[in-house]
């Protein structure tokens, strides 16, 4: 098969082999190994993102499923911040969005709103109600696992912006909600020992 006249045949692959000997690329900072600290707060949130997906793939409820996008997207945001070496962040303002005090408002307004509407669970929570609700509480474990990264980013001196501290420890709160949320009304999946 020939391609068409007057388009240049471009050839690309997802595997650069740059990472070969266990190095990767910063957003801004140049090439750290692999298991940076950067790159571990990175992977983690690479991974909530990726949870919230398998929850918003199943999600039936049209709303919920839009919430969980825009929380991907401003992952996105908080994962730009990461994977910005010390003393970086002018070029990640002159390019990109970056994590604010307004976005952690905007993740309390919604968790008071689902905390006026949907109860406490009297307990401890196992995870497994639902599909949906199980993928949201996985995400919210690997949130909390970026939050973790963050910490040890920001005791090295190595995080330039505090608010990205504040909306991962919020935003695993407002996941916790949205997981119970998705409980509510749904045919709860029950262990046989359960009763």
């Amino acid at each position: 098969m020939t391609e068409p006249r007057g388009r240049p045949r471009r050839v690309t692959s997802i595997a650069t082999r740059r990472g070969d000997g266990g190095e990767t690329s910063l957003l801004y900072g140049g090439r750290v190994a692999k298991d940076d600290p950067h790159a571990e707060a990175c992977g983690a949130v690479d991974e909530a993102v990726s949870a919230l997906g398998v929850a918003r793939a199943q999600e039936g409820d049209r709303e919920r499923a839009e919430r969980l996008l825009a929380l991907q997207r401003d992952l996105f945001t908080v994962g730009a911040e990461l994977a910005t070496g010390f003393g970086e962040r002018a070029h990640l303002e002159r390019h990109f969005a970056t994590v604010t005090a307004a976005m952690v408002e905007g993740l309390d307004a919604q968790l008071a709103e689902l905390e006026q509407r949907v109860p406490l669970p009297p307990g401890f929570v196992v995870p497994g109600g639902t599909v949906v609700a199980a993928a949201i509480d996985l995400a919210r474990t690997l949130v909390r696992r970026a939050e973790r990264r963050a910490v040890s980013l920001q005791r090295a001196g190595l995080l330039e912006n505090r608010e990205v501290l504040r909306y991962l420890n919020r935003l695993s709160d407002l996941l916790f909600m949205l997981a119970r949320e998705a409980e509510q009304g749904a045919t709860v999946l029950r262990h046989p020992a359960d009763g």
